[in-house]
């Protein structure tokens, strides 16, 4: 099955959409699970408003120990909850790991050469994921199959844009890209977000990969197995 959309802008959901979840979920996770409580203790702004965040977020005394913390938020992450603290922190945590070349990116195969060809038509990409914008970044920069940020105008995270469940969310992300909604795409496994998205006026072609957690629903709107199977136009 293929679908033929007529779009300016694709917005790019990452886990179960370009990215197996499952390596998101395991090798990403594992390796922010113990540097957890040595992040927490830097004396940087960033981490210390994601620090009370989380004490707020998860019912722990104003005076937790960073320990304390750290264990609260691997319980969030065990239950896979889109914390906004925790993502903070693990895009501090992910960064350093690409950086030091410690862990990498994991993109299914069909994604990049499509990227690059709807980069070539002169269709815009940005992405729009629950994990942070520190942590995106890298994630494509890291692509084994090469730097794929070039293609990429903007990222969104929850903290940019809001909720990825709710329409305002969508709202806010054409604002940004100054596109009208109908001439954005958003590409995504979740079937909360298809109904988000559509409900702001966006075109949506769900990604229903064997597999992934999501796979074989019955979503609102178009699916396809591969982004081969999507054709877009403008």
């Amino acid at each position: 099955m293929t679908v033929t959309v007529s779009a300016e802008v694709i917005v790019l959901d990452i886990e179960g959409t370009t990215s197996a979840a499952g390596f998101i979920l395991g090798d990403l996770y594992d390796y922010a699970r113990p540097r957890l409580d040595e992040v927490l203790g830097r004396d940087d702004d960033t981490v210390r408003a994601a620090r009370a965040d989380a004490i707020a977020e998860t019912g722990l005394d104003a005076d937790a120990s960073d320990a304390e913390i750290a264990e609260a938020l691997r319980g969030l992450m065990a239950k896979d909850v889109k914390s906004t603290p925790l993502k903070t922190l693990q895009g501090i945590i992910w960064a350093e790991g690409f950086a030091a070349g410690e862990i990498h990116s994991q993109f299914f195969d069909d994604v990049p050469p499509r990227l690059h060809a709807w980069h070539e038509d002169g269709v815009r990409l940005a992405v729009y994921s629950s994990g942070s914008v520190a942590s995106q970044v890298p994630w494509f920069r890291h692509a084994p199959q090469g730097d794929l940020t070039p293609l990429v105008e903007d990222f969104f995270d929850t903290v940019k844009a809001g909720p990825k469940k709710e329409r305002a969310s969508f709202d806010a992300i054409a604002a940004a890209l100054d596109v009208a909604p109908e001439r954005a795409l958003f590409l995504t496994d979740h079937p909360d977000e298809v109904t988000a998205a559509l409900a702001a006026g966006w075109q949506v072609v769900a990604l229903d990969r064997a597999g992934e957690p999501w796979a074989g629903t019955a979503f609102t709107s178009p699916a396809v197995a591969s982004f081969d199977e999507i054709e877009v136009t403008r």
